[in-house]
């Protein structure tokens, strides 16, 4: 298990907890997806030659998502479907669905009800 926050000095707001379960790649962000840790949700997508085939973004513990995220989380889609990938999300609050069909973000990454249906998809 791999966790990724903050540096330090800047305001805890996300950490990233990421595992790896039958060959998926699981990230679980905690706290708030805004421009002020974009980056760090960038970064935490990256797709490289030894990424897992498919990443599922675990969204059960953010609290906020901004159009930073929409726009890290739509490119971070088209990366991984350029390398042969997929991404999807799961278990997302009720403000971050809310945010996520406004822009139709469902309509380019699958969502699902919880982690365990991403997981067998």
């Amino acid at each position: 298990m791999t966790d990724i926050h903050h540096p330090v000095g800047q305001p805890a707001r996300l950490s990233i907890t990421q595992t790896t379960t039958d060959g998926i790649r699981v990230l679980a962000p905690t706290g708030e997806l805004d421009a002020d840790n974009a980056d760090l949700l960038r970064q935490a997508l990256r797709v490289d030659e030894d990424s897992p085939l498919l990443t599922v973004l675990d969204l059960g513990a953010v609290t906020f998502m901004d159009s930073s995220a929409i726009s890290v989380l739509a490119a971070a889609r088209r990366d991984s479907d350029a390398a042969g990938g997929r991404l999807c999300m799961a278990a997302l609050t009720e403000p971050v669905q809310r945010v996520v069909e406004i822009v139709g973000l469902d309509t380019i990454i699958a969502c699902y009800p919880t982690l365990a249906e991403a997981l067998t998809s």
